[in-house]
């Protein structure tokens, strides 16, 4: 079981972020801020708190243990003056001001980043939303499934006989805040060399858009539109699901040195020399029969045979793996993909460890997210704001925090 512990470990262990918002694509980033070392000071609602505290199956909020894990929580109310004062007062000891609010909030609240920047010229403020701070869609609220959709995944999901299908995750915020991360950690970069802060703007339409590979240039370059193609990819073959006696497998065989050995595993050699699937494009346009050989070939085979003979001969292969899978993984055991931390409420809890690994500075999940909304309050506003017991106190009579 890893350490529970209050000594961050990481390559930003100098920096702390203020954490706004709420649900999934600014916490994400400030997740991912966290994980590497960094101070990150949530803030929530009073009474409320984050939204996540509650998501989850039969009221287990599992989630929340993961998205707010290594940060300090408090509360303020930021529709009130004397809490956005305290968001003032902390920005003057911050790095990062994080916020996935509809764009225009923060305005309202007197906390632009114009009004920041003359507090600390320095705070950089990374802004996540549906739809970017400009433009004529920036006002409307904007959720990951819209961003999906606009972004051009969405269409491509599932099987064409049917209508487009989810990912099964939250993808267009965790891309967003992804994305975040890296312009935040490029501005501060720039910072180091200027000392000058800035607005990092991060849509989640355009975190999608820009995974989509040639998508565009295909549609006016060629004139061609993508349509959704099930479990594999047109033209990249074979590099499909095939099923086996007791389940599922993935080979991916699609260059021409890794076909002639999966040929050669299939005990049809011949196969790599056939002008049908000699080369990628020729694969490619025969795609479906080549996939249904391969699939005739696994029918008779367990998925451990089939994984066993791929490996010999060299040939990506894995299983479909679900929660279970990974856990039983020794690989992941190995490079400690999964971690047990302890939990007030669960006893221990099992998640993903912190990514990327790093040779010299790697970051640590020091605790899981507090069950106690404000558990942090007192601790920062003390430390950092040099507020007394008696003016917390009074604050808390106000609703403030």
């Amino acid at each position: 079981m890893s350490r529970q512990t209050s000594e961050r470990q990481g390559p930003l262990t100098d920096i702390r972020v203020i954490e706004m918002g709420q649900l999934i694509a600014g916490p994400f980033c400030g997740q991912l801020f966290a994980d590497m070392g960094a101070d990150v000071i949530k803030v929530e609602p009073p009474g409320k708190g984050d939204p996540m505290r509650t998501w989850g199956r039969e009221g287990y909020p599992l989630w929340w243990k993961v998205c707010a894990r290594n940060k300090r929580c408090i509360t303020a109310n930021l529709r009130e003056k004397d809490g956005q004062d305290i968001i003032k007062k902390l920005v003057k000891e911050a790095d990062f001001i994080l916020e996935n609010f509809r764009p225009g909030t923060m305005e309202k609240w007197g906390l632009s980043y114009e009004d920041l920047k003359v507090i600390n010229p320095r705070i950089i403020m990374i802004r996540v939303s549906g739809y970017g701070q400009t433009g004529p869609y920036s006002k409307r609220p904007g959720y990951a499934s819209v961003g999906e959709a606009m972004g051009g995944v969405r269409y491509l999901m599932g099987d064409p006989d049917r209508k487009p299908s989810r990912a099964g995750i939250s993808l267009g915020d965790t891309l967003a805040a992804t994305y975040a991360t890296v312009g935040a950690l490029a501005a501060l970069h720039h910072r180091e060399k200027t000392g000058e802060g800035q607005v990092i703007d991060a849509s989640i339409y355009e975190s999608v858009l820009t995974v989509m590979e040639s998508l565009v240039p295909e549609h006016t370059i060629e004139g061609f539109t993508r349509e959704r193609s099930g479990s594999y990819l047109p033209a990249i073959a074979p590099s499909n699901i095939y099923d086996g006696k007791d389940g599922m497998v993935i080979i991916a065989a699609n260059q021409d040195t890794i076909f002639a050995r999966l040929s050669k595993a299939m005990d049809m050699p011949s196969l790599a020399d056939n002008p049908r699937y000699a080369t990628h494009t020729a694969r490619g346009t025969h795609q479906l029969e080549l996939d249904d050989i391969i699939q005739k070939w696994a029918n008779d085979k367990t998925i451990s045979e089939i994984e066993e003979i791929m490996i010999r001969n060299a040939v990506p292969v894995g299983k479909v793996y679900r929660a279970k899978e990974m856990i039983e993984d020794p690989h992941f055991k190995a490079r400690q993909s999964l971690i047990d931390l302890p939990s007030e409420r669960f006893g221990s809890i099992k998640m993903q460890n912190v990514f990327p690994k790093m040779s010299k500075t790697q970051g640590e999940v020091r605790w899981t997210g507090p069950e106690k909304l404000g558990s942090h309050t007192e601790e920062v506003l003390t430390e950092l704001l040099d507020l007394t017991s008696e003016q917390i106190e009074k604050l808390r009579k106000s609703n403030i925090v």
